[in-house]
């Protein structure tokens, strides 16, 4: 009977955490489920959903990417400058900085498989140095006075329906396709349960792993972009925490921090409830510091959870073995 609860739990815990978060602010505020609260709420959660499905991308191969918030702030100082101080088209200014986030994300590939730096290790470090990178380009200042068409890209709307949301909801199409129906993400898969075996196997598993983070450092820089356009104006330490809120939805989707598990659909769950938890934080007028302090033991309890069912199928696989 516990087996098929904890069952239960792995199939639909997060969609009734999500379901039980929706009714339970929708009953602390009035206006929570107003159209354009949920408008504005699906707005604010784009930046972390872009930037968490290339972090799931990352941890199914049993890595992780702490870079990716300060890839949104130098995507967002090289795309200011080149619009402002440079007078660059800004086309070529958002490609620009899409170019330094597929870098970053290089460098951070290299780093993990060439020269076996630990994940954590070496995206902690380029986080570190990208972050400087931006205050220097700018010596801290806030760029600002972008061309009024740019401002479509964070502020516009298809008819009813915010820009950013649209840009999030192509990104989640295109995770989910070449998470579940192309080689690459069979391959993730694979080296996230046993790098080895897979490597064994003649999957060239150096080459997925690069993808993997150039593909994460990409997303961080196009979140950079559409946070840019949303604020309209450039600041170094733009980005700061979206690392964590990108980790703690990818895991409470259900993602294993060690690899290898875990369904995408699970993500978009995590994904809405990350958002509607800040949401409705915001809304109930909770301090920004009991919000850090909910967040990191919502972070907890997802780890906690993955580690509790992963040491309950491994203690069944035993007991079968045996």
């Amino acid at each position: 009977m516990k087996g098929q609860a904890k069952d239960i739990f792995r199939k639909y815990g997060t969609a009734g955490i999500l379901i039980v978060l929706f009714i339970f602010f929708s009953t602390q505020s009035d206006s929570f489920l107003s159209v354009n609260n949920i408008l504005n709420l699906l707005r604010q959660t784009s930046i972390t959903g872009i930037i968490s499905v290339g972090m799931m991308i990352v941890m199914l191969t049993g890595g992780i990417d702490l870079s990716v918030s300060a890839i949104v702030a130098i995507s967002a100082m090289v795309c200011s400058a080149c619009m402002v101080n440079l007078n660059i088209n800004m086309y070529l200014s958002v490609l620009f900085a899409l170019a330094a986030g597929l870098a970053a994300g290089l460098v951070n590939g290299a780093l993990v498989t060439y020269i076996k730096i630990p994940p954590l290790i070496a995206t902690l470090g380029t986080q570190t140095a990208i972050r400087g990178l931006a205050y220097i380009m700018t010596n801290g200042y806030t760029i600002y006075g972008f061309p009024k068409a740019f401002n479509y890209l964070g502020k516009g709307y298809v008819g009813v329906i915010p820009v950013p949301v649209i840009i999030m909801v192509i990104v989640l199409i295109v995770g989910w396709y070449a998470v579940n129906h192309t080689k690459f993400g069979r391959y993730l898969y694979a080296i996230g349960g046993n790098g080895e075996a897979s490597r064994l196997s003649g999957i060239n598993t150096n080459l997925r792993l690069i993808i993997a983070y150039v593909i994460s450092g990409g997303l961080a820089a196009l979140a950079g972009v559409v946070e840019l356009s949303r604020l309209n104006s450039g600041q170094p330490n733009a980005g700061e925490g979206y690392e964590m809120s990108a980790i703690t939805a990818v895991v409470l989707g259900g993602i294993s921090v060690s690899g290898g598990e875990g369904k995408f659909s699970g993500v978009v769950f995590g994904i809405l409830i990350m958002g509607i938890l800040s949401s409705g934080l915001v809304m109930m007028n909770i301090s920004t510091y009991y919000q850090q302090l909910i967040k990191g033991l919502v972070l907890l309890f997802a780890v906690s959870i993955d580690q509790i069912l992963k040491l309950n199928l491994f203690s069944k696989s035993k007991r079968v073995r045996s």
